[in-house]
């Protein structure tokens, strides 16, 4: 019985320790990822929740080490074509509302990357708010086949 319940502990702990959250004034970000990437691979996805817990603010932009650029994106799908744009103006967060960044949606682009982005890795992304301010957090990265947070990842599939 000891052994069960230490196992179920362990289990719950490591689950806990996937799922990372952080609080920027109103701004709750939960588990930022993204999928890991096969190797000569230049651009990837990066996934994220906002909950937006006080007035309307906007996430301007991101920066990291992992690539030469880093864009905040919106992808779309119009008469069965793929559309991606940058949001130059940045995200809308809505007073009270939450944001997902996600697969086929929302997301935050990482171009020209430095390295392949290598399952269970974890690197700092700097997120800039228009109210709140900025925010350094991890981004986790999750394999190569997963879909959604927390284990967790996308690709791409696109060039810039």
């Amino acid at each position: 019985m000891k052994s069960f319940l230490l196992a179920a502990l362990l289990g719950c702990a490591s689950l806990l320790a996937q799922a990372h959250e952080y609080d920027l004034g109103a701004i709750h970000i939960v588990h930022p990822w993204a999928r890991a990437t096969p190797p000569g691979a230049q651009t990837a996805g990066g996934f994220l929740k906002l909950e937006n817990k006080g007035g309307a603010d906007r996430l301007l932009s991101a920066s990291a080490g992992v690539s030469e650029f880093v864009e905040v994106h919106e992808m779309s799908m119009d008469n069965n074509v793929m559309k991606m744009r940058k949001l130059d103006a940045g995200l809308e967060l809505p007073a009270g509302k939450t944001v997902e960044l996600k697969p086929g949606s929302f997301h935050i682009m990482f171009i020209n990357l430095k390295a392949p982005l290598k399952q269970g890795d974890k690197f700092p992304l700097t997120l800039k708010f228009e109210k709140a301010g900025t925010l350094k957090v991890d981004v986790a990265v999750e394999a190569m086949t997963a879909s959604s947070a927390p284990a967790a990842g996308h690709d791409h599939g696109h060039m810039h």
